[in-house]
């Protein structure tokens, strides 16, 4: 027995089995004291009886003696007549009275006001009894001589000890019938718990087809669901990493294959042309930035993994941004046969914000819809200033994104269409940065149609603190 077994019968069935025995004690006392109360409350009411007999006159002894004789429950209890010098002289079993025996109830009855005491102890042939002695005086203060009522407790202890026992046994039925339906209550507990560490270890390995057997409609039931759910994510994380690594190994490849290529041709024996090398070092120079960008891009990502992406602050023209940004890619749209429809607004006011990091988000973005969009695509851009916040969105008549993949098109390595180049981490660094803006990249598409993304960042209150030159992360 261990864990949770262990601590449960340490903790739990130590406590139940520990307040039935306080109970089965407080139960002994009082069932002990009820019989002895009871017995004591029969000799006090018998002795009550000496107040009449012994005021006829007489002597004590004559009187005495008819009493016991007379005495009608000497089945029941036992009479001894003392006389005043405190000895034994007459016995109610007929019997010469033990003279030596010893009676603390008379002796305190001697000094007592109400010339009476009881007594419980053993007798000197061992037997255990209780005993009432009544003094009786001549009228005043000088004791005449005394009778004392002798009781056994044998029966009395055998009553007490049968419903005592009858009480413990009940409480070992009880204590039973607990650790029975706690053995099935733990079983239900831990056999779960069991799986649930066995299957955490398989997923630990890699087996994201692990599950757990949902056994309960409980809270354990609920970890199981969680436990399973946990599995299918780094399952799916698992399969888009792996798509991601194959991805960017392509992305990397082919400007390496390009750039390879231009130079072993440039480094062949009588090569002169001068307008081939010209096109061979304008492509070698267009896969490397090409190359550069898809290791910034990853590194981007990594640093926002590593919560150690930095943002440099400053007052930002966001319309100058844009415009370069639209600008790096109008020559790309004009070679793929699309256009990008661009109306600047005349003013909008500034923004705080990192001018780098946002033009990044905007060629990410205005890539993204020259990529999906087909030839003689179409890209608006449209940028609004609405109720101090500046809402830049840029639309597409692409191929769009089917309403299953939409919701995740922000995760890491996520991408919604295969056959497409992109490494599948460009909208989530782009999302983090804008994030890191106390702003939002909403997404919306529909299938065939085309997608929408808007860029909402705050504008610069009128009356903030100037704070160029901060640093984020």
């Amino acid at each position: 027995m261990k864990g949770i077994a262990k601590r449960w019968v340490m903790n739990t069935f130590g406590v139940i089995l520990l307040i039935l025995l306080v109970l089965l004690i407080a139960f002994s006392l009082v069932v002990r004291s009820l019989y002895y109360n009871g017995i004591r409350q029969t000799l006090s009411g018998r002795s009550g009886e000496l107040t009449g007999v012994f005021s006829y006159g007489g002597t004590f002894m004559e009187t005495a003696r008819q009493y016991v004789e007379a005495f009608p429950d000497k089945e029941m209890m036992e009479l001894v007549v003392i006389d005043s010098d405190g000895k034994a002289e007459i016995n109610s079993t007929g019997f010469t009275p033990e003279r030596e025996q010893y009676m603390p109830d008379y002796e305190e009855a001697l000094v007592n006001e109400e010339h009476r005491a009881d007594w419980c102890g053993r007798l000197s042939s061992g037997e255990k009894v209780m005993a009432l002695t009544r003094v009786v005086t001549d009228g005043g203060d000088e004791p005449v001589g005394a009778i004392r009522y002798i009781v056994s407790l044998e029966a009395a202890d055998r009553k007490i000890f049968v419903a005592i026992s009858f009480v413990c046994l009940a409480g070992i039925l009880i204590m039973f019938f607990i650790f029975i339906s706690s053995t099935y209550f733990l079983r239900s507990i831990v056999r779960p718990v069991r799986e649930i560490g066995d299957t955490a270890k398989k997923i630990a390995r890699g087996d994201f087809n692990a599950r757990i057997d949902k056994f309960y409609d409980d809270e354990i039931g609920d970890l199981c669901d969680t436990i399973n759910y946990m599995a299918g994510e780094l399952g799916t994380a698992d399969k888009m990493k792996n798509e991601f690594i194959s991805s960017v190994s392509h992305e990397l490849r082919t400007p390496l294959t390009a750039i390879k290529g231009w130079a072993e041709t440039m480094q062949m024996d009588g090569f002169n042309d001068k307008r081939t090398l010209e096109k061979g070092m304008g492509i070698i120079i267009k896969e490397t930035e090409r190359l550069g960008g898809i290791v910034e891009e990853v590194l981007d990502f990594s640093r926002i993994q590593q919560d150690r992406m930095v943002l440099i602050m400053d007052k930002v023209d966001i319309l100058a941004e844009l415009d370069e940004s639209i600008y790096m890619q109008k020559e790309r749209a004009a070679k793929e046969n699309k256009h990008i429809i661009y109306e600047a607004p005349e003013m909008l006011p500034p923004v705080i914000g990192d001018r780098n990091r946002l033009r990044q988000v905007f060629i990410n973005i205005i890539d993204n819809a020259l990529k999906y969009s087909k030839s003689d695509g179409v890209v608006n851009i449209t940028v609004e200033n609405i109720a101090d916040k500046i809402i830049i969105t840029i639309s597409d008549n692409g191929c769009g994104i089917s309403a299953a993949d939409l919701p995740k098109v922000k995760q890491k390595f996520y991408k919604a269409n295969q056959t497409v180049r992109g490494s599948g981490i460009g909208l989530a660094v782009a999302d983090e940065i804008v994030n890191l803006h106390h702003g939002e990249l909403d997404i919306d598409s529909v299938e065939g149609m085309g997608t929408t993304v808007s860029v909402t960042l705050p504008v610069i209150p009128e009356n903030a603190a100037e704070t160029e030159g901060q640093e984020k992360f």
